[in-house]
């Protein structure tokens, strides 16, 4: 798998602080990959990411080391306008990213500031309306929606601008449970149909892990844990880490130390529940 986020030795020190917010820190992501990010408040994710989508070195002043390669390209050294088409970047709150009257019109900003032909703009906030399925939403004042709906609606106008790596900052935390869920089932589909690379910050990782191909925990700004999430979550330095692990992880790593061998890591309870099951009969 070609890689498309190559990060390499990558540390930075704000012009303000005495002590590197990250450093040494490497990391990759191939096409079509789904890779979360995890660890303690004020570990360094923020600055990772913002050195990821170019706001550093772009718009924050300090001491720079390594390289952080975006699809072949140097971000450091790549003009904004250009990231902006490379990575797409979803906050925490939608609400930073919504502010036109209608939601199609919102869709369409980003590609309006790129000077993208109206026939083909129209094309891709279509397509991103059914991508996200919110297509009879097209009309609506943002201001209307629900938190979900509104989430939509800003990963939609990211999507409309076809970039290769998706940045979502903790894009469930707002969600009731079920629409969170929802999200990450969209997540899962677009990067099957689009090959889509998506790097995601969150805490809630009993949704992510269902569908994440990797995960890497960091803390005191380097790269402390990276591999495959049930790997990961059972090792029990996670928890030290200030990783939240799955209820159903920790209930299968109980079983496994009381004796109960497991058909490998399972990651949700309908799985379990169907091992369960068959050693019953």
């Amino acid at each position: 798998m070609a890689s498309l986020l190559e990060v390499k030795g990558f540390g930075f020190k704000y012009a303000d602080s005495p002590k590197w917010a990250v450093q040494d820190f490497d990391l990759s992501a191939g096409e079509g990959e789904v890779v979360v990010l995890a660890g303690p408040s004020g570990c360094g994710k923020s600055t990772l990411l913002r050195a990821i989508n170019g706001l550093i070195p772009h718009m924050y002043v300090g001491e720079y080391a390594g390289s952080v390669r975006v699809a072949g390209r140097e971000v450091a050294s790549t003009p904004m306008r250009e990231l902006a088409q490379l990575v797409g970047f979803l906050f925490q709150n939608p609400e930073n990213q919504i502010f036109m009257f209608s939601v199609e019109r919102d869709i369409a900003f980003g590609l309006e500031n790129l000077g993208v032909q109206r026939g083909e703009m129209r094309e891709r906030v279509d397509e991103a309306m059914r991508t996200l399925g919110i297509t009879e939403l097209a009309k609506r004042a943002p201001h209307e929606l629900s938190d979900g709906q509104k989430q939509r609606v800003a990963l939609a106008g990211v999507l409309a601008m076809r970039p290769k790596l998706v940045i979502l900052d903790e894009p469930t935390s707002l969600l009731d449970p079920m629409t969170a869920s929802e999200l990450v089932s969209s997540v899962d589909r677009i990067r099957k149909e689009t090959s889509a690379t998506f790097l995601v910050v969150e805490h809630r990782l009993d949704l992510l892990v269902r569908i994440a191909d990797r995960l890497v925990v960091m803390n005191e700004g380097k790269k402390v844990m990276d591999g495959r999430p049930t790997d990961v979550l059972s090792d029990p330095d996670a928890q030290g880490y200030g990783v939240a692990v799955p209820a159903l992880t920790k209930l299968e790593n109980a079983m496994i130390k009381d004796g109960i061998k497991l058909r490998g890591n399972l990651l949700t309870a309908e799985e379990l529940a169907r091992e369960v099951n068959s050693r019953s009969r």
